[in-house]
């Protein structure tokens, strides 16, 4: 990928950024969910997906960026939005695999 490691598209995605060291680990605060986590990443993705909306209606209406910018944003959103859709299926496998579990 030219250079871009997988800790840098996490900050471009809204992703928090995941510590190097298991020394650095943060704890979660008792009010810090993995849901609350799940929605705030959703709702990352959709704000992103939002903006390139914006950016695409601008410039087609000529008041608003240049097409590098109205590209960038559309391919950041569209990225974006693959990245949540994998997680998502590795979710379903992992949960899949756990009820396959024989007791």
């Amino acid at each position: 990928m030219s250079g871009i490691a997988i800790n840098g598209l996490s900050g471009v995605l809204g992703i928090p950024e995941i510590p190097s060291s298991p020394g650095n680990v943060q704890k979660a605060g008792p009010g810090a969910s993995f849901g609350d986590f799940l929605k705030s990443a959703v709702q990352n993705v959709d704000d992103l997906q939002h903006q390139s909306d914006q950016a695409i209606k601008q410039f087609l209406a000529g008041e608003g960026p240049d097409i590098h910018s109205v590209v960038l944003a559309a391919n950041k959103a569209d990225i974006s939005f693959q990245m949540m859709m994998q997680i998502r299926n590795k979710l379903v496998q992992a949960y899949q695999e756990i009820m396959r579990i024989q007791v």
